[in-house]
């Protein structure tokens, strides 16, 4: 007999079988697991497919909208993923994708990711976690000690204290920080006589009793915009992220800081919390945390650090100044799916005061009781994962000397293609890389010599046209697949603020090399001489004449 498709059978046996018994080593998953594990690599660059498909048509392969009746079997859904989800997923890893902040993962992380899978712990309870919560509250200590530098008996005192936690492990940044304000949110309206405090009693009383107008979170103009997610989710409002300028090299200005808060002071309105920045996402910047601590400090708000990408370059001997300050923040935001190298989605935010967390702290009956070790107390979300044992696994396994290997690396990296860019008469960097992310564009040297002349008119028009070629360049190198630099708008103080699109590079990946970022430049030179630009760089040059011209 021919042609009879085989089919699985939904039973007690079979479902018993999914649960107890592994695939056959011949079987397609086990195939796949064996080539993971023998070259993940390989297995990445064999399944990926390099050009870029529309989104449109891959959807096509998603959209089946009824959850189907009869089981198939795991071969089956296993060729699946490999040809429509696998085949059409990003090379986060590879060494020329230096767009975003994804990098090549450590190789102990898979088999190690396994562990945690296998374990299924839920950390919001010792019950269900066990050895997991000593762990996690040890992993918030090694962080903690990194940022604030305490003695050894503070850590003997506070680490494993069950009244008391020095951080919560968030799914990422964005939950962090908002963990971070949440906690400023409610320190800044404390229980005091008949008012029980704005966690019990909510916003709109806490600023009746202490006789404000409303209440406002300041940052840079840079902050990330998890900072207006978490403005909206406390109550406050898109509108109470107040953002300042920031100078030439993307930090906030401090004097202009210090006049917001007084302005918003005399508006009767309480600054709940100051942000710094450290690693800007667009450009890697850092903030001037220290005068920072002493505005917050003067103002009486809770100062909060969002180092999500550049926290981890405090294992850096040689760069670790570039964050002085950090120390003096209320609390500060790490994201361990950027530079502790760490499967998405895990960050974390620690409080230099272990008391600082109870101010969001609650309780259930059934399952996280007062007294408790639990964690899940002074965390927003509930079940969670055990992913600080990937975070402890990368900090015992890597180090401190294996962190600052990467941290110095990438940030020489980072230098090394910027003095590429300098060097090349047909590029032009933006901003000076501070950490490891840079940004530049194609700019052929006639172009900007008439930007160096062009009053602001004319400016404007040889930038918009600059921002055509640069979205073309970008766009086309991504899909064909090669390599891909990210894009992002910029308003540059020597062009009149216009908002210039750029090329954005984030040079974390220990794997990319100085071969590969000439490559990179030498692509995006070879497509601004493509057909699909011409018109448009007949326009850029002709723009370029005409200024020298009047010159």
């Amino acid at each position: 007999m021919t042609g009879i498709k085989k089919s699985a059978q939904a039973s007690v046996e079979a479902m018993y079988r999914v649960f107890t018994i592994p695939e056959a080593p011949d079987s397609t998953l086990s195939r796949i697991d064996q080539d993971i594990s023998r070259n993940l690599a390989g297995f990445l660059q064999d399944h990926i497919v390099a050009v870029e498909r529309d989104l449109a048509d891959v959807e096509k392969n998603f959209s089946e909208y009824s959850v189907p009746e009869k089981p198939i079997f795991v071969s089956e859904q296993t060729q699946f993923l490999l040809d429509k989800l696998v085949a059409n997923s990003v090379h986060t890893a590879s060494p020329a994708f230096i767009g975003h902040m994804t990098s090549a993962l450590p190789y102990f992380m898979l088999p190690l990711s396994k562990i945690m899978i296998a374990l299924n712990q839920n950390l919001v309870k010792t019950e269900t976690s066990k050895a997991f919560t000593p762990l996690e509250r040890q992993v918030l200590g090694m962080i903690h000690r990194l940022v604030f530098e305490q003695d050894g008996s503070f850590y003997r005192k506070w680490m494993h204290n069950p009244r008391y936690a020095l951080g919560a492990m968030c799914s990422g940044g964005t939950v962090a920080n908002l963990t971070a304000l949440w906690v400023a949110r409610n320190h800044a309206f404390p229980a005091e006589g008949n008012f029980r405090g704005l966690q019990q009693e909510g916003l709109f009383r806490a600023l009746k009793y202490y006789g404000y107008e409303g209440a406002a979170i300041v940052v840079s103009r840079r902050g990330h915009y998890s900072l207006s997610k978490a403005a909206d989710i406390l109550g406050l409002g898109r509108d109470a992220l107040v953002t300042v300028a920031t100078d030439s090299n993307n930090r906030i200005q401090i004097d202009a800081l210090r006049e917001k808060c007084l302005q918003l002071q005399k508006q009767k309105i309480k600054v709940i919390a100051l942000c710094g920045v450290a690693g800007t996402t667009e450009t890697g910047n850092v903030d001037p945390l220290e005068a920072m601590a002493d505005i917050a400090r003067e103002f009486g708000a809770h100062f909060h650090v969002d180092a999500a990408w550049g926290g981890p370059t405090l294992f850096s001997r040689r760069y670790r100044s570039l964050l002085k300050g950090i120390e003096k923040a209320d609390s500060v935001t790490f994201d361990a799916h950027k530079q502790l190298y760490v499967p998405m989605g895990v960050g974390l935010v620690v409080f230099r005061d272990p008391s600082l967390a109870s101010a969001v702290e609650h309780h259930a009956q059934y399952v996280i009781r007062k007294g408790s070790r639990d964690l899940g107390s002074t965390t927003l979300e509930g079940s969670r994962p055990g992913m600080a044992m990937l975070i402890h696994s990368g900090l015992k396994i890597l180090a401190r000397e294996g962190y600052e290997l990467l941290i110095d690396t990438g940030i020489g990296k980072a230098r090394t293609f910027a003095a590429m860019i300098d060097e090349a008469e047909d590029f032009e960097l933006i901003t000076r890389p501070e950490l490891n992310i840079l940004t530049y564009r194609y700019c052929p040297a006639q172009v900007r010599q008439a930007l160096e002349s062009a009053d602001e008119m004319l400016a404007e028009k040889i930038n918009t046209s600059l921002n055509r070629v640069t979205k073309f360049i970008q766009k086309t190198q991504r899909e064909r697949g090669k390599a891909f630099v990210s894009r992002t708008r910029l308003e540059p103080d020597n062009y009149y603020n216009f908002p210039c699109i750029v090329f954005r590079v984030v040079l974390a990946n220990p794997l990319t090399t100085a071969d590969i970022l000439s490559d990179i430049l030498a692509e995006q030179r070879l497509l601004a001489g493509e057909n699909g630009i011409a018109d448009e760089m007949a326009i850029l040059n002709n723009l370029a004449a005409g200024a020298r011209a009047r010159a």
